[in-house]
């Protein structure tokens, strides 16, 4: 086959190309950045990437990688180097072999890049397509140009005038088109907003609750308006901005929402005043704006009415004359069951804190709710959440919080089958306490299907699939999440996790810096410790753990230093890390999984299934991964190992 790509590939004009709506790929620096965020990536794969997305839409076949990569290498190598590349790619990118967004594999023939990309020549440049193939070639004069070489000058100063003419109605052309309003024909098919937090003007700090909660309750019921052509971000990701004096098109660009809904909230004992207002992120222009006076407990009703009216704005914005009636049903408005509302709004407050102390106060305003209504679905989710997640973290045994957690979540599906929440719940417990896999796959997906947009449905699927060892899948699944809560840090180290169960671990130690770079204490982002273990980056693993010898942290910072230095050979001070455990063991419990680490690192393989098995007896919560967590590579040849396999349904 004859080579389509030049030996020497050339990009004129453009300097950085954007493409997914977040990735930024800049050509003469060679550097890939998301969302302003650098990404590491190694030259090979860059090239790569920069190949496909120059011939985006076209299939490059793997001669043509090898001609202009690999021209003197083996075929061998060549095969390796570019599936090696495509693979880190799909890494970073969040990508997958099954449903990719990005790079689509043709069978025995190559690669394409199927993702819009946008272009421009500078960094101040507007976007434009750019088509190499039509680019002249320096040097080489036409026969016309040879031809003409004695036209005269006056025909030349027409000829540019002419051209500048065309250049000037072009630009203002294009102008014109970015900026005027658009038919019913030319609407866009899919569209994501951002409801970012409501303003407290009410002066009293102890409000907060309500304008969160108002928040909270907004995006959830748009989440549900039309998912196939409105995206909502999530919770996570615009809270971010609460008390943010930042622009809104600043806002709307980091979130990637083309819309922007903003108001304020105004209470007192007898009124409620709040306004709001749809912004268009690219010219700043409000769509809509309304003000609701209404009776102090009329807060329900007027959430309600505030996602009704704002689904109906964006629907006339997607060219439909169309209304979001599902959206008016399911609540009730009577000032009888306002009291109800504002327990579940302090409830839901407090859970988002996810602390223990949070935890514990979200469970009594959420069952003060369930004690004033006693049919509202919706407490009893946020109970089966707020169960679910303090035995997750550890802090109540898993046998005592999550049958609790089970019963509420039943509780809340039974009184309204459509909640997305309860079923997510769900299936997390099918998942963690069950090991039912099959359940916990059903719920998620029954979620899905209720709320596409409901980031949390998507996070704990992916995890659900990461565990099994379905990691294309889980790939694809996180990245649905990212798209919708793209600044939530539990669901960028939990796609760093996942990394790391799929042996990934340079790609996973540059995401888990990611979100260390936001959060140098996030817990979840620890996990960046076992990634360096297992490259053999033991110092950088100790400075990890010496951060958490002290305090709440002692419980998992001595075990892993017995681990890190086991795994290093030095066994001199993991035995001294390992005295110091016991000593903390007189203190304070330590999970089974914290002996059962330090065990395997010190290389006692009878003592680490001893805890193994004892984790199992306790339902410790992270005895799921254990089919996919490289710290278990030990135990792996022994038969006690695989009896807890078949137990927890992973065998």
């Amino acid at each position: 086959m004859s080579p389509r790509l030049p030996q020497q590939m050339v990009f004129p004009g453009p300097s950085k190309v954007l493409f997914g709506g977040s990735f930024e790929l800049r050509l003469k620096a060679r550097e890939l950045y998301r969302d302003g965020v650098r990404l590491k990536l190694r030259p090979q794969p860059f090239r790569v990437l920069q190949i496909l997305v120059e011939n985006a839409g076209e299939v490059v076949s793997r001669e043509e990688f090898q001609e202009q990569l690999w021209p003197s290498d083996t075929f061998v190598d060549f095969e390796h180097g570019l599936n090696s590349s495509v693979k880190d790619l799909r890494a970073v990118l969040g990508d997958s072999v099954h449903e990719p967004r990005y790079i689509e594999t043709i069978p025995k023939i190559g690669y394409r890049f199927i993702a819009a990309v946008e272009r421009a020549a500078s960094e101040d440049a507007g976007l434009h397509p750019i088509h190499p193939e039509t680019a002249p070639a320096e040097g080489i004069e036409s026969p016309a140009h040879t031809s003409s070489i004695d036209a005269s000058l006056t025909s030349r100063r027409w000829i540019a005038a002419l051209a500048l003419s065309a250049t000037a109605i072009l630009l203002f052309a294009a102008y014109w088109w970015r900026h005027s309003p658009r038919s019913v024909a030319s609407a866009p098919a899919h569209i994501m907003m951002a409801v970012l937090p409501f303003e407290n003007l009410s002066g009293d700090p102890n409000q907060e609750f309500v304008t969160d909660g108002l928040t909270d309750e907004i995006i959830s019921r748009l989440g549900q308006a039309d998912p196939a052509k409105v995206g909502v971000i999530a919770r996570t990701s615009v809270m971010r901005y609460k008390h943010s004096d930042q622009q809104v098109q600043a806002v709307g660009q980091k979130l990637g929402a083309q819309y922007v809904l903003k108001g304020t909230l105004r209470r007192d004992a007898d009124n409620v005043r709040i306004t709001a207002d749809l912004i268009r992120v690219s010219d700043r222009i409000p769509v809509w704006s309304h003000e609701y006076q209404r009776g102090a407990n009329s807060l329900n009703e007027v959430q309600q009415e505030i996602a009704v009216e704002t689904a109906d704005a964006i629907f006339l914005v997607l060219g439909e004359q169309k209304h979001a009636e599902p959206l008016r049903a399911g609540l009730s408005t009577s000032s009888s069951q306002s009291d109800a509302y504002l327990h579940y709004l302090k409830g839901r407050y407090f859970w988002n804190r996810r602390t223990e102390q949070g935890f514990e106060s979200a469970i009594r305003e959420f069952q003060s709710a369930i004690d004033k209504q006693p049919a509202y679905a919706q407490a009893y989710t946020g109970l089966a959440d707020s169960y679910l997640l303090s035995a997750s973290y550890g802090w109540v045994s898993p046998k005592v919080f999550m049958p609790k957690a089970r019963a509420a979540a039943l509780r809340a599906i039974e009184l309204n089958e459509g909640l997305a929440e309860a079923h997510t719940s769900l299936a997390a417990i099918a998942q963690n306490y069950d090991w039912d896999w099959a359940t916990a796959e059903k719920e998620y997906r029954r979620a899905i299907e209720l709320n596409p947009n409901y980031a949390t449905a998507h996070h704990w699927y992916a995890e659900c699939l990461a565990l099994q060892g379905r990691f294309d899948e889980s790939f694809a699944e996180i990245g649905k999440a990212r798209e919708l809560d793209p600044l939530s840090l539990i669901i960028a180290a939990d796609y760093g996790a996942f990394l790391y169960f799929s042996r990934q671990y340079g790609p996973a130690i540059q995401q888990f810096h990611t979100v260390l770079e936001m959060d140098p204490d996030f817990p979840r982002a620890q996990m960046i410790t076992y990634a360096y273990v297992e490259e053999g980056r033991y110092p950088e693993a100790l400075q990890i753990v010496d951060r958490w010898k002290s305090g709440r942290g002692a419980g998992w910072g001595w075990p892993m230093s017995a681990y890190v230095y086991g795994r290093w050979g030095k066994q001199h001070e993991a035995e001294q890390a390992f005295q110091e455990t016991l000593k903390l063991s007189r203190r304070a419990r330590l999970e089974p999984s914290n002996y059962m680490l330090l065990n395997i690192g010190l290389g006692k393989k009878k003592e680490a299934l001893d805890w193994l098995e004892k984790a199992y007896d306790e339902r410790t919560s992270n005895m799921n991964a254990i089919k996919v967590d490289p710290v278990y590579d030990p135990l792996r040849n022994e038969p006690r190992f695989h009896a807890v396999m078949k137990q927890i349904h992973l065998e």
